[in-house]
């Protein structure tokens, strides 16, 4: 039988379709009315409505093909059918009963929409306890939908608390603001009056200045005046002086031309005794002239050095005012510059406020972690001692996966492409060796005891590959060399992984490392002379001691984070012992003591001071371009005690130059020689540069 016929068959008129329909109109409780129309319903034609059997084929979905001759035929033919016919009386009593719920819900004051889904899903479970057949996939259907809801639900029942504890701290930061605001207020209050009163200040200086101004006028006014007096005085003195000794002269002149025998002398004798004394007086009389008009305009010494004294104190006193002025003006732009600052620090302060309050989110609960890391809360309390959240999200992520490698067999081969390293090159699937991290950190190990002896250095890529072959073999070099990359790149947290990973890509030196061992053998040989009865122990002042002469450059409070790092703490005394082997031990997986994890972290921030000093001394733009001689000087002004060697050393790193290519200072080529700033600082990063000696020579005592 045709599918659409046995759908047709299954609303064919039965004693169970009549009983089915009772039990539906008294589950639901309906009217009379309704109880009515079903009868009227059976009494025609004693079946269910034919509603929508004439759709049988558009409704039911066949399987057929959309585009073939039956289902073209199927369509013109259901084109052809009539499109109007009423709907069963089962529908319409379910409609009914569902558009009565609803409304009965809106007359209600308070509907929520958990109630008004309610008369839903109650039809549907009417409809799905009618339809037998197809009962197991409405139910399921049904659950599946309430399972969803009820996790919705929990979601936003968990999600209360999060917006309760978001609306206080928000009324702590409207606080806290408030607070902030009530304090700026107060503080600008008080400068404003501060300002007032050094205006004030001023005014009353000013005012002191202009009258100790017109006081110095009106005295010289006054000079000017007792001067003019004095020399008219002295003007009508020497005029009546004169007009004295003219009078004496005619008088004794007429005596002596009255009674010559009076004095008894000869008058020819007397004559010429006149006439010298004649000649005496007018050559005085010259004189007299000549000192008149030197030292005419000339005043008394005395006045002269009184008004020389009070004009010196005056003259200090303006001085005086003067530079309490400025100090008061000084004063005033500090203040105003401090206001500004203020100004700017509260706005940005407040900028960071919005912005916490905008992208804060909660704290994770890293404690959910320790059930689903292999190895329980032990070990994971053992991964996250000592990290942030960034650095225990990298962790997170290497065990994630380190399984997903473990579930790999194979690895795609990555071609033959130039951006490929020559150890990849290779097309076709890569077994995955599946070593544990003891094994790759061992096999690290021995790479970089053989790359150290090795006397005649190949690129480090190649190096790598050709240890593989002499390790595995050929056949088995190219599937290690994957398996050996793709875990390295995986845990970065791993201090031997991440440094070999780093030198295998080209993103840094292998110099650093062989430095940075070197270093530490050197540390660990220092300490062991100093260990004269060879007990392993050092006194915490011996361990300061070695580290200042091993890091002579190293400030004060550098060498204590290393100390502490070490197992030092404040409380501790100079005297207490320091096991110093265990500063220097690994576990199997490659992992350092803080002390070693200490100095390499040191050792990058100096590296990245250093650089920053070279590109503050430049006084360049990254994308700026660099000759080779203004890189030269910028490295001996930041580090004059570089010595030639290593200058050239780094000078052949920035410009990527071979030494022996590298011009003499001076050369006219040398100007010729330019790179980008960035670039040559990137190149610097990647190589072991720092610094020599001091910046500035420390004064000799």
């Amino acid at each position: 039988m045709p599918r659409n016929q046995n759908w047709v068959a299954t609303f064919s008129p039965s004693k169970w379709q009549t009983e089915h329909q009772d039990k539906l109109i008294n589950s639901l409780g309906l009217s009379a009315s309704l109880r009515t129309s079903q009868s009227c319903l059976s009494s025609i034609g004693s079946h269910l409505s034919p509603w929508p059997t004439y759709t049988s084929g558009q409704t039911i979905l066949h399987n057929r093909k959309p585009c073939s001759d039956d289902y073209r035929k199927r369509a013109g033919s259901w084109q052809q059918q009539p499109l109007g016919t009423t709907k069963p009386r089962y529908l319409e009593q379910l409609e009914n009963y569902l558009r009565k719920e609803l409304l009965l819900l809106e007359l209600g004051t308070d509907s929520a929409q958990e109630l008004r889904l309610q008369p839903y899903r109650e039809t549907f479970e009417f409809f799905i306890e009618d339809f037998k057949t197809y009962k197991p996939l409405l139910s399921s259907i049904k659950n599946a939908y309430e399972v969803m809801l009820a996790h919705q639900k929990e979601r936003i029942r968990a999600l209360e608390p999060l917006k309760a504890k978001l609306v206080t701290v928000n009324d702590d930061c409207n606080k806290r603001i408030l607070a902030m605001r009530a304090e700026e207020k107060t503080e600008i209050s008080i400068l404003k009056k501060e300002k007032m009163n050094l205006l004030k200040l001023i005014d009353k200086k000013n005012e002191e200045k202009i009258s100790l101004q017109s006081e110095v006028t009106k005295l010289r006014k006054n000079l000017a005046e007792e001067y003019l007096r004095y020399l008219t005085e002295r003007d009508a003195r020497k005029i009546l002086i004169a007009d004295l000794n003219e009078l004496r002269y005619q008088r004794e002149d007429m005596s002596l031309a009255q009674s010559p025998g009076i004095w008894g002398e000869d008058p020819v004798k007397l004559t010429l005794a006149l006439k010298m004394t004649r000649q005496d007086l007018a050559r005085t009389q010259m004189e007299l002239n000549t000192m008149k008009a030197n030292f005419g305009d000339v005043v008394p010494r005395r006045d002269f050095e009184m008004q020389e004294r009070t004009n010196r104190d005056l003259q200090e006193q303006l001085n005086s005012l003067r530079d309490d002025y400025k100090e008061v003006c000084k004063e005033h732009e500090i203040l105003l510059q401090l206001h500004m600052s203020t100004l700017k620090e509260r706005d940005q302060f407040y900028s960071e406020l919005q912005e916490i309050q905008r992208t804060s989110t909660p704290r994770p609960d890293w404690s959910k972690c320790e059930d689903v890391v292999a190895g329980g809360p032990d070990r994971w309390q053992m991964l996250a001692e000592g990290k942030n959240s960034d650095q225990l999200v990298d962790v997170l992520l290497e065990e994630i996966g380190e399984g997903l490698l473990r579930e790999k067999d194979f690895f795609p081969g990555l071609g033959y492409g130039e951006s490929i390293p020559t150890f990849l090159q290779f097309d076709g699937i890569v077994e995955n060796k599946k070593p544990t991290k003891k094994d790759v950190v061992n096999l690290l190990r021995d790479a970089w005891k053989e790359r150290v002896a090795e006397e005649q250095k190949e690129k480090f890529p190649d190096f790598f590959f050709n240890f593989l072959k002499r390790r595995f073999g050929p056949t088995d070099a190219m599937a290690w060399a994957y398996t050996i990359f793709e875990n390295i790149k995986l845990f970065r947290s791993n201090e031997v992984m991440s440094q070999f990973y780093a030198v295998l890509m080209g993103k840094r030196k292998e110099s650093v490392y062989i430095k940075q061992k070197e270093t530490l053998t050197q540390l660990l040989k220092e300490m062991t002379n100093v260990d004269s009865q060879n007990e392993g122990i050092l006194t915490m002042d011996q361990f300061r001691t070695i580290l200042k002469s091993i890091f002579p450059l190293k400030k004060e409070e550098k060498i204590q984070e290393l100390m502490e790092a070490g197992g030092w703490h404040p409380n501790s005394s100079n005297a207490d012992l320091l096991n110093y082997h265990s500063l220097f031990m690994e576990d199997e997986e490659g992992h350092t003591v803080p002390f070693v994890q200490k100095l390499w972290e040191q050792y990058m921030d100096e590296k990245d001071k250093y650089l920053q000093e070279l590109k503050q001394e430049l006084g360049l733009e990254l994308r700026d371009e660099v000759t080779l001689p203004k890189v030269r000087r910028a490295l001996m002004t930041i580090d004059p005690r570089l010595d030639k060697q290593t200058l050239n050393s780094y000078l052949s790193q920035a410009f990527q130059l071979p030494v022996t290519e590298l011009p003499e200072e001076g050369e006219e080529k040398e100007e010729d020689i330019v790179i980008q700033l960035q670039a040559a600082l990137e190149q610097l990063h990647m190589t072991d540069i720092k610094r020599v000696g001091p910046r500035e020579q420390e004064p000799a005592n």
